[in-house]
């Protein structure tokens, strides 16, 4: 088996060229974020949704908007208001009394990268739109049922639920999210950085440095990225874990409502397999399941009324069951 992981590292190196071209693209108008960053590349490469939290003004759509023009892949933002219907999204039926027929008009959910800004100002019926193209790949409009192009990647934006005019994701939808990430203030040298270098005149210029073809092809490559028993096995504990705490010798299932889903842990190996990646390794080691295990279960564990009563977060139990669990 070790020829043939280190035959795969050989090929992630041959693939991963272009993951520093993009990195530098994006760095040339993002200021610092390096974690943001690195995750929206994890769910490129692992072909996965992203929804991004944070407070306004912490260059969420930016970073967004900067990737999709760095990448030679259609772009759709929508902005979405509390006024938008399901048909902004998908398309609809637009009858012409010339033909007195019906002809379908495309949406913008058309497209390879859709940037789905502040998606949680949008009730929830809009919101459920993006379901089946998130889930399924396709969009269905009257009775036809159009396939979405690959790649195809939604990059949601959200302001934290406490603020004013948000409405909470549906469970369904969240979980089709790969990742859930927090964004945080920038350091103090780097709001300085942001302070020289931004020009409110001028939009910064961005160049595409990635083709449709090298990011399709490096996802193959990411799929063959070996993953052993030991940390299949670490995989499935930590998911457990979050269902069966009592089992791993936490008494914390009074904090837990419901634990992660199945996804979780399908997601959890595809996303070590692209950190592993981006560190140019042909295989999954256990350091990567931790480091990308945040973000994916931080919105697929639900926490119970006696844990926010005891100011506890999903994420101080996702930490707890990681510091628990047994690496192998």
């Amino acid at each position: 088996m070790s020829v043939s992981v280190e035959s795969i590292r050989r090929n992630v190196e041959a693939q991963s060229p272009f993951i520093n071209r993009l990195r530098a693209e994006i760095g040339r108008v993002v200021v610092g974020q390096q974690y943001m960053v690195d995750r929206l590349l994890i769910g490129i490469l692992a072909n996965g949704h992203v929804l991004i939290e944070g407070v306004p003004g912490l260059a969420k759509t930016t970073a967004v908007k900067t990737l999709a023009r760095a990448m030679q892949c259609k772009f759709s933002r929508i902005q979405f208001t509390p006024d938008l219907l399901p048909a902004d999204l998908i398309g609809t039926l637009v009858y012409s009394p010339k033909d007195g027929d019906f002809t379908t008009k495309k949406g913008p959910i058309f497209g390879n990268i859709i940037l789905a800004d502040e998606i949680n100002r949008a009730p929830a019926k809009v919101q459920s739109a993006l379901l089946e193209a998130m889930q399924e790949r396709q969009v269905t409009i009257g009775d036809e049922t159009f396939p979405l192009d690959e790649p195809f990647m939604v990059l949601a934006t959200q302001n934290p639920i406490e603020q004013e005019g948000t409405y909470p994701l549906p469970e369904a939808q969240v979980d089709r999210f790969m990742l859930k990430l927090r964004v945080n203030y920038p350091t103090k040298a780097e709001e300085r950085e942001i302070m020289d270098r931004v020009d409110l005149l001028h939009e910064a210029r961005v160049d595409t440095v990635v083709t449709k073809h090298e990011i399709l092809h490096a996802r193959d490559v990411v799929n063959e990225i070996y993953v052993d028993e030991k940390a299949k096995n670490y995989i499935v504990d930590i998911v457990q874990a979050t269902r069966h705490p009592d089992a791993y010798g936490m008494p914390i299932k009074h904090l837990i409502e419901y634990g992660a889903s199945p996804r979780a842990t399908i997601y959890l190996q595809q996303a070590a397999r692209a950190q592993a990646f981006l560190q140019g390794e042909g295989n999954v080691f256990p350091n990567d399941v931790k480091q990308v295990a945040m973000d994916i279960l931080r919105h697929r564990v639900i926490i119970t009324y006696e844990a926010e009563a005891e100011n506890k977060t999903s994420e101080d139990i996702i930490r707890m069951i990681l510091d628990t669990v047994p690496v192998p």
